[in-house]
């Protein structure tokens, strides 16, 4: 055989290999799924073989500059590469043993999700939210205008006679639109009473066991320093927190609300649940790389990431709450986790936000003081 033949045959190979890579990285970006660094290599090298290690920055660095490619998946791509986690995946630097205490935990919070479908609080939950009828989006999104937090709404003929409750007096209806009215008058749960609502309602969010002032303190202080704003506001009694984008043109980047109804090891738990939300990327990326881009998952897998974060920061700290049961809700009818759930992204953020609790991290730096990424 000719060497020219031999070389012609090896630019094929490479090519055929190139293309494939590529083609696994963007169905990746097609579908619902936005790995860690280490899990897209280990998706990559199962479809395209160990080659793929060598050719996985090269391939991620053309398709950014593919102008057919979204502006989102762009920015995800930006941030694996810019923060440097791809490099550090390709060298092999995964710590295996923190990766396996990580799938343990996970593993008990769904043991315990799948278990909780079947307990009485579960059912009478269930029966209550099923009485709700089924309104329009853009009459949810209304109520949410009028009232952010809150969880519940129903007409105040609905709260007598589907749920045995009545109107407090001086409660604030919030307006929605109706066939054949111009507009209808709803209530949220808070402003009602009488028959008791379910235990699952009532004991939302609630965190206990061995508890130090501390780490609320240091958790807040540290998420100052990442120019996240965390306040405690009175709301809902369905909602015991949020996290958004703080106002343009403030010196925050983000905003977290609490509850200030519930008590401080409960705040603390939510505020691990939110700064999740944040530190996984389910809000965007940061232009300062603190935080990815993985804003494109689905909500049942945001919210499982959230909570198994939270649930694994406060276990190893001594506390208990309700995750199994915020997680029960978000498992439909599934005994696994969704696909779109990343445990090395879990891994991470529960290990920064258990460090946040325990002591001052370093001040994180600004993009401009970072080196700039060279392909």
């Amino acid at each position: 055989m000719s060497s020219s033949f031999q070389q012609a045959e090896l630019f094929s190979f490479e090519d055929n290999s190139s293309l494939l890579l590529e083609s696994v990285i963007l169905n990746l970006l097609n579908s619902s799924l936005q790995p860690s660094a280490e899990e897209l290599l280990s998706i990559c090298e199962k479809e395209c073989g160990l080659s793929a290690r060598e050719s996985l920055k090269e391939t991620l660095l053309r398709l950014i500059e593919d102008t057919n490619l979204s502006e989102y998946k762009k920015e995800y791509l930006n941030h694996i590469l810019l923060d440097r986690s791809i490099d550090k995946a390709i060298a092999g630097s995964l710590d295996s043993h923190g990766r396996r205490e990580i799938n343990t935990g996970i593993d008990n919070l769904i043991s315990m999700s799948k278990d909780y479908r079947y307990s009485k609080d579960f059912q009478e939950m269930i029966c209550f939210m099923g009485q709700f009828r089924d309104y329009a989006p853009y009459n949810n999104m209304l109520v949410r205008i009028q009232n952010p937090s809150c969880g519940f709404y129903a007409t105040a003929a609905d709260w007598k006679h589907r749920f045995e409750r009545t109107i407090i007096e001086d409660a604030r209806p919030m307006l929605i639109l109706a066939p054949m009215h111009p507009v209808m008058l709803v209530y949220d749960v808070d402003s009602t009473e009488g028959k008791p609502l379910p235990a699952e309602l009532t004991n939302f969010s609630k965190f206990e066991g061995k508890w130090e002032p501390k780490w609320l303190e240091k958790l807040i202080e540290n998420a100052d320093r990442y120019k996240i704003r965390v306040e405690f506001k009175a709301l809902s009694l369905s909602n015991s927190g949020f996290a958004t984008h703080a106002k343009r043109g403030s010196e925050w980047k983000m905003r977290i609300v609490i509850h200030n109804g519930i008590d401080e090891p409960s705040r603390f738990g939510v505020l691990c649940h939110e700064l999740a939300h944040i530190f996984l990327g389910h809000l965007g990326g940061d232009q300062d790389l603190w935080w990815p881009s993985r804003f494109n998952l689905d909500h049942h897998s945001m919210e499982i990431e959230a909570e198994a974060t939270a649930f694994i920061v406060t276990q190893q700290l001594g506390l208990c709450g309700s995750s199994p049961a915020y997680v029960s809700a978000h498992l439909k009818d599934s005994d696994f986790l969704p696909s779109g759930v990343s445990v090395d992204n879990i891994a991470k953020v529960s290990g920064k936000i258990e460090q946040m609790a325990k002591g001052l991290l370093p001040e994180p730096k600004y993009k401009k003081d970072k080196k700039e990424h060279k392909g």
